[in-house]
Formats: C-alpha cells, sequence, structure tokens
C-alpha cells in the first residue's frame, strides 16, 4: 500500500505544473473576456440587474421610514432566494457555461483548442474558472448593489443597521450563496453541454428537480444545488401559494456542512467532466 502511494505522489510531482498553470492563466483570460465583454453576454447582464433597476425605482419613489427596515430585509431576502437561485443565477448559468464547449462546437471552434498541446482536463477546468469568475463577478456585483440601495434609502437608520448591525453578516453571506450557486450550476451545465447536443431540455429537468426536491427523502436532496444553499440563508423567507412548494421546511444543516457538502458535489461533478472530456469528439456533419 505504501509502494502505491509513494508512486502516486512521485508521479504527481513529475508532472508539469508550470506549464499547465501558465496555460491556465491564459486560457481564463480569454475566456473571461469572452464572456464579459460580447453582446452574447447582454441577456446575463440583464438576468443579474433587473433586480438592481426595481430597487432603485423602489429607491425613488417610495419612502423609507425606519420601521420599515425589516421588511426591506425580508424583500432582498426573498429576491435572493426566490430569483437570483431559482431563476438568474440558474439561466445567466446555463448561458454561460453551456457556450464554453457546446457553443464553441457550434461556431467550429472548439477543435482548435483540442489540436492545441493542452491537456483536455487543463482545457475543461480552466474553462470552468473563467465561467465562474464571469458569473461571479455579474452576479455578485448585482447583490452588492441591490444590498446598497435597499439600504441607502433609510439613511443613518440603514447605516446603523449595514455596520452596527446584522446588515454586514447578511451581505457576506448573500456572496457566499451566491459564489457557490455560481460553482454548483456551473459545473452541472458544463457536464450536460458535454453529454447533449443541446442541453437546454436537460437543464429543464435540472429546473424541475431543485423545485420539488425538498419534498423528496434527504438522500435524494444532497443531488440539489439549491437544498444547500437554503441552509445558508441568513434571513428565511415565508413563502405564499405556488412559492411555498420552492420552501418547504427541512431538517436544519448547519452553514460549514451545507457548504462543504455542495462542494463535494461539485468536485464530483468536475471530476466526471473531466472523464468525459478524455474522450470527446467532434463530428461537424452531426454537431
Amino acid at each position: 500500500m505504501m509502494e502505491v502511494v509513494g508512486k502516486f505522489l512521485r508521479s504527481l510531482t513529475q508532472q508539469p505544473w508550470g506549464l499547465w498553470w501558465i496555460q491556465a492563466r491564459r486560457l481564463i483570460r480569454i475566456e473571461v473576456r469572452r464572456n464579459l465583454f460580447t453582446w452574447k453576454a447582454g441577456w446575463v447582464y440583464f438576468l443579474a440587474f433587473i433586480p438592481t433597476l426595481i430597487i432603485l425605482i423602489h429607491l425613488s419613489v417610495d419612502r423609507h421610514p425606519a420601521f420599515a427596515i425589516s421588511e426591506d430585509t425580508s424583500v432582498l431576502a426573498g429576491i435572493v432566494q426566490l430569483y437570483y437561485i431559482r431563476l438568474g443565477v440558474f439561466f445567466g448559468c446555463l448561458g454561460i457555461f453551456s457556450r464554453l464547449i457546446r457553443g464553441e462546437m457550434i461556431e467550429r471552434s472548439l477543435h482548435f483548442y483540442l489540436l492545441s498541446p493542452v491537456r483536455r482536463e487543463v482545457l475543461l477546468l480552466s474553462k470552468f474558472v473563467a465561467g465562474c469568475i464571469s458569473a461571479v463577478l455579474l452576479f455578485g456585483s448585482a447583490i452588492a448593489a441591490d444590498f446598497a440601495l435597499m439600504y441607502a434609502g433609510f439613511g443613518a437608520a440603514g447605516t446603523d443597521y449595514v455596520f452596527n448591525g446584522p446588515g454586514l453578516g447578511q451581505l457576506e453571506s448573500y456572496l457566499a450563496i451566491i459564489v457557490l450557486a455560481c460553482l454548483g450550476y456551473g459545473a452541472i451545465f458544463l457536464l450536460l453541454s458535454m453529454m447533449f447536443r443541446n442541453p437546454t431540455p436537460a437543464a429543464m429537468l435540472v429546473l424541475g428537480w431543485e423545485a420539488i426536491n425538498p419534498v423528496l427523502p434527504s438522500l435524494l436532496q444532497k443531488l440539489s444545488v439549491a437544498s444547500y444553499l437554503r441552509h445558508l440563508m441568513p434571513v428565511s423567507v415565508s413563502a405564499h401559494g405556488i412559492f411555498a412548494l420552492l420552501t418547504v421546511e427541512t431538517e436544519p444543516v448547519s452553514a460549514w456542512a451545507a457548504a462543504l457538502g455542495l462542494l463535494l458535489l461539485i468536485i464530483a461533478v468536475l471530476f466526471y467532466a473531466c472523464y468525459r472530456v478524455r474522450t470527446l469528439e467532434i463530428r461537424y456533419t452531426t454537431d
């Protein structure tokens, strides 16, 4: 056993990590520019910042008495849980990550990468990191803007809530949730883009799974991104009507356990994606 471990460690030290790091950095820069600074990214900006526009209108039109801070705090929590996690980040990541592999197949440009002297695993993980950076920058900036505008109208009371109350802690939790959501949905959609010619129908199945997941057995809930993120919410949201299906009460889980569980799920998906990319073939006559 020790001999096997020793051979494995020696093989790791003999790998060209420096070369892979240089290649990964260059690939990430290229992909981030393509994800953020092209006209095709316009609708992702819309998904990220449409709540910001609504909150800005609310700031300009409505009055903000100090006693309404708790109500606006609940509204902001609802925006994060019911819009960003369920819709905004979901479809934003679908657009960003499905384009990284399948989009380049459609544009007939992926073969240039596959013919270059770059390991396919390095290529895949670099694209994943670039997609995560793009999604986190967009949706993280939107969350920060939403938070700032939500409390700007309260003046001194809002400043006191943010800096002397639970405000900053809530913002940190929201940003952590957005980062984990981008990582989770990004890994899933990157894998789906390699498995299906059109990943959209599979993504709709994932959306349905995320919606019904809270009412499933606890073991099956571990296969859902949103189920982990629910336990990280700093403010509970009580939904009504059809949205109550999205917020079914589950067993409480600590924030660290939820984050670790989601990270393990992401790693498992990426491992399988690395396996799939090694056998990926491009047939432009059919793709």
